[in-house]
């Protein structure tokens, strides 16, 4: 089932880049991705509740295969560089190729790993994710982007491409939760990079292709930075085993603190935490699907499942800091990082109206807490960080996929251009909303994660992580608010604009809310039968951050709320009049009135923005220098270790 998992998708990808035809793609895409579904479920009951299970595998052939992939993906950013001229991009990926080879010839050829992929129930939930959410996206994508592609009917049909990355996607992220093997771990990591850059850089436009090269920059920093952690755990501990590297991490925290950094440092590019969140950002160019996979189930996903799975070393470390100052470098970096980043980025959401930016900079800053929760490495922080992952992308999936529906049907994705969306999209606005409340409200998983985080934080005595996390939640709560109210606010009674909307597009919104309202509500089951579990294979206690009672409270009160958000959903036999707008009523369409100076004014409700306060060009220096400071200093710590290590 994991080898399915991970080669079904390949071979959808290479099928659906040579097909053309539009009926015959989206019946492809439609069964591939319920099969993705289903299989992921299947193994999931399968091996529910289970602690860690290695399958003995071992292939010369894979070892060559994943080498010839990380050749062809230095291939691919040379040749673009080259074509773009970005001397920088081509450069690093000669560095990294050669890096590999020289690995893979000169010092890993005699090293193996008899347990080649493994599962536990943090890489079951990564399943789910994956399967379910990232398949129902590409669904969503069949039919926008045949209105992306409508709207550009000027420019060449690149979508077999599209979708080729889209699944080529998902097999790569099977891959990283699957794999016990390093070097299969490093090649699925360097094609998500790679699929990413192409996925960004779809339009070809010179802002895509300027936005596309700054995530590979980035991310192949972060690449060196796992190809330098590979390294060390050959030289100086000959194994490529991941999970015999967390045990002797777990054992030996001091020795092993530099390939530890190097992992941290990776997957903090790939997580887009500070100073690497502009090429997050900078996706948001690329069609609605692109941003909604990388959000989700893909790509910053892979940056936090590397971090939670060190989290064991990094409380290791911490709990071994009277004996040995260098032990708690790793967390120490990953903490201070994921924090700030949080409580920065969440500032900086304040001041966007873009709603693609406003998910953008929420994206960065829940995947900070995220961050941080795995640098306390505490198994309540851990059980708290594993309900963030999954919140967070089911309750990002929909929003993304609402936004970008909104957008092709609206003619904007500002939110200040949202303010009649409860009566023109009904169904989507509730969507909409829905998602909302689940990033933000109590009782809504998003915020019993938090809750709980706060728990560990303060059971830890981090007292500027509590800070952190106190103004940066209530930044959260601003953003959030300003948003729900635009949604919320009703006036006049213009067409409908759902009918035109994909059946595609229905189905995918439908299933991420679906998802949304059940996580929630089963919140206590997913504790027990998953979570739970994780914690308990890996620390040997069963740690949960919020007491089980608190859990069927806050799930009975999930129930209440959906029913009183969709129960006026459909057509109302109430009377409907003009709106009443305060004075003399000029044009109710327009809503303007006459005031009581018979002056002629027109009735508006716009959000505060604070650009003076919360602006990026304000903050964003800041968190980008603190976070620099934090990782350079780290790292130069951590190489005193160096020798030992050796």
């Amino acid at each position: 089932m994991l080898g399915f998992l991970i080669l079904f998708p390949l071979v959808v990808a290479a099928v659906l880049f040579v097909v053309k035809n539009n009926q015959a793609r989206k019946v492809i895409v439609s069964v591939s991705a319920l099969v993705i579904g289903l299989a992921s479920v299947l193994l999931a009951g399968t091996y529910l509740g289970a602690g860690g299970v290695y399958f003995e595998y071992m292939s010369p052939v894979i070892d060559y295969v994943c080498t010839g992939i990380s050749i062809l993906i230095a291939v691919v950013i040379l040749a673009y560089g080259v074509k773009y001229r970005n001397v920088l991009a081509s450069v690093l990926a000669i560095i990294q190729v050669v890096g590999t080879l020289v690995l893979e010839f000169g010092f890993a050829h005699h090293v193996t790993v008899q347990y080649g992929l493994y599962l536990d129930s943090l890489s079951l939930l990564m399943a789910l994710v994956i399967g379910i959410i990232g398949s129902g996206i590409c669904v969503y994508a069949i039919g926008y982007m045949e209105d992306f592609q409508a709207h550009h009917a000027d420019e060449p049909d690149r979508r077999p491409t599209f979708f080729a990355l889209m699944f080529l996607f998902l097999s790569a992220m099977f891959g990283i939760v699957f794999s016990n093997n390093m070097m299969w771990l490093f090649a699925a990591w360097e094609v998500t990079t790679v699929c990413s850059f192409l996925l960004i850089g779809y339009t070809k436009t010179d802002e895509a292709i300027k936005n596309a090269f700054r995530q590979i920059i980035m991310n192949i920093l972060g690449g060196l930075g796992f190809l330098g952690a590979l390294y060390f755990m050959v030289i100086g501990l000959g194994t490529l085993s991941f999970v015999d590297f967390i045990v002797y991490g777990i054992q030996n925290p001091a020795v092993v603190v530099l390939p530890v950094t190097c992992l941290a440092f990776a997957g903090i590019t790939k997580a887009a935490q500070m100073p690497f969140h502009t090429w997050l950002l900078g996706a948001m160019v690329a069609p609605t699907p692109t941003s909604a996979l990388l959000h989700s189930s893909t790509m910053v996903k892979a940056g936090v499942f590397l971090l939670v799975k060190l989290a064991p070393i990094f409380y290791a470390g911490t709990a071994s800091f009277s004996g040995n100052f260098m032990t708690v470098v790793p967390s120490l970096m990953v903490v201070l990082v994921g924090g700030i980043t949080f409580t920065l980025c969440s500032f900086m959401a304040i001041s966007q109206s873009n709603a693609k930016r406003v998910l953008a900079y929420s994206t960065i800053a829940n995947l900070g807490l995220i961050v941080a929760c795995a640098g306390v490495g505490t198994p309540e922080a851990v059980w708290a960080a594993t309900f963030l992952v999954l919140f967070h992308a089911i309750a990002k999936s929909l929003l993304f996929l609402c936004v970008g529906t909104a957008e092709h049907h609206i003619g904007s994705r500002d939110i200040e251009d949202m303010d009649l969306l409860f009566e023109r999209m009904p169904r989507l606005a509730r969507f909409m909303m829905l998602g909302i409340m689940c990033m933000f409200i109590a009782p809504f998983g998003m915020l019993i994660a938090k809750w709980a985080t706060l728990v560990s934080f303060v059971e830890t005595g981090n007292i500027a992580l509590i800070i952190l996390l106190a103004f940066g939640s209530a930044a959260t709560f601003m953003f959030w608010g300003k948003w729900l109210g635009k949604l919320s606010g009703i006036a006049a009674e213009p067409k409908n604009d759902e009918i035109t909307v994909h059946r595609s597009e229905w189905v995918s919104i439908s299933l991420m809310a679906v998802l949304v309202i059940a996580c929630c509500i089963c919140i206590p089951a997913i504790s027990w039968a998953i979570v739970e579990p994780y914690v308990y294979s890996v620390y040997g206690t069963v740690a949960a951050g919020i007491a089980a009672d608190n859990l069927w409270i806050a799930s009975v009160a999930v129930i209440f709320i959906v029913i009183v958000l969709f129960a006026g959903l459909g057509k109302s036999k109430a009377r409907k009049v003009d709106v009443y707008l305060s004075g003399v009523s000029i044009d109710n369409s327009e809503r303007t009135f006459q005031n009581s100076l018979s002056q002629e004014t027109k009735a508006t409700a716009r959000n505060w923005y604070l650009e003076s306060v919360f602006g990026e060009k304000l903050i964003a220096p800041v968190g980008t220098i603190m976070c620099t400071i934090l990782i350079v200093a780290a790292f130069a710590v951590a190489a005193v270790g160096l020798p030992g290590l050796l």
